[in-house]
């Protein structure tokens, strides 16, 4: 790119080039472990990971995107993405070209290279994490990327999902998550017992997520209240001294979207807290779940 920030090289117009089809290869697994890279579709996406990539360059982190190529209909429409884009790979493409290297019918001009976090949970762990989430065999996309918006939107430190979890990175997945991929750090692939040892050697309070669980949730956030209004130094009642404390820094388990925690994942926390049912259904969604969980922390540690 130029210092104005426009592409400098020649349109893109061969659907079937090699570049091209390299690209497409990203929605598949294999290729996204080979090159260690994946897809953002969508000006709303892209917008995201270039800030994203703006913030690390200037942390002095890695990059965060590869390549962009988009549209010059897209670019004269959205200029601020150029702008955003200074300093990166950005190829014009014709309409035809973006829609054979993107998973979507239609991306809007625009798609972005990007490369797959590299934080690690020891790296987190060390910054002081106060809240994280933990993906334990969540395989829908759209739920492991509603987890991801609604650990985002409470201002978690990381999201964790385990190696039998769903492929964050896939394109459905991507799109799922809205841009909050690219807020927070995502660790994927991790081992469920090295999780748990890390999150306990760190202090963290695991609390899983439980709908048969013998800890309301909701008492939970009473006590935090009072905690909160109660003078200094005052007693509460000794049957709640055994209970977590939502103030303090933990992390929450959720589990698959049919079979919940299994049994090694339960007995690896320290409660079980189930979010009351007050009426008729048999039980929430673990992305509902879990937003209900992540800001009952949220609100305690914040308030």
């Amino acid at each position: 790119m130029n210092p104005e920030g426009r592409p400098q090289a020649p349109l893109m117009s061969n659907p079937r080039a090699d570049r091209v089809r390299d690209v497409a290869k990203l929605a598949g697994r294999p290729s996204r472990l080979k090159t260690g890279r994946y897809l953002a579709e969508g000006p709303q996406a892209v917008r995201e990971a270039l800030s994203a990539h703006r913030a690390a360059a200037a942390g002095g982190e890695p990059d965060v995107v590869h390549e962009v190529y988009a549209t010059q209909a897209c670019l004269d429409r959205l200029p601020e993405l150029a702008d955003l884009a200074r300093g990166v790979s950005l190829r014009l493409a014709t309409n035809e070209v973006l829609a054979a290297m993107a998973d979507t019918v239609s991306p809007q001009g625009i798609v972005a290279v990007c490369n797959a976090s590299t934080a690690t949970l020891q790296d987190v762990l060390a910054s002081g994490a106060r809240l994280i989430a933990v993906l334990c065999e969540v395989r829908d996309p759209g739920n492991a990327g509603t987890v991801l918006r609604a650990a985002d939107s409470a201002g978690a430190d990381a999201v964790v999902l385990t190696a039998s979890s769903v492929d964050i990175y896939n394109p459905k997945a991507v799109r799922s998550t809205a841009g909050s991929l690219f807020h927070l750090p995502v660790i994927t692939g991790a081992e469920f017992g090295e999780v748990m040892d890390a999150l306990h050697a760190a202090g963290l309070t695991v609390l899983a997520a439980d709908g048969y669980g013998n800890v309301n949730l909701d008492r939970l956030q009473d006590l935090s209240a009072v905690r909160r209004l109660a003078p200094a130094g005052a007693d509460g009642n000794d049957g709640d001294a055994a209970l977590p404390q939502l103030e303090q820094p933990t992390a929450w388990l959720f589990g698959n979207e049919a079979q919940g925690l299994s049994d090694a994942e339960l007995a690896a926390a320290d409660h079980r807290v189930a979010v009351p049912l007050y009426g008729s259904a048999e039980s929430l969604n673990v992305g509902t779940a879990a937003t209900v969980c992540l800001y009952a922390s949220a609100r305690a540690q914040n308030g």
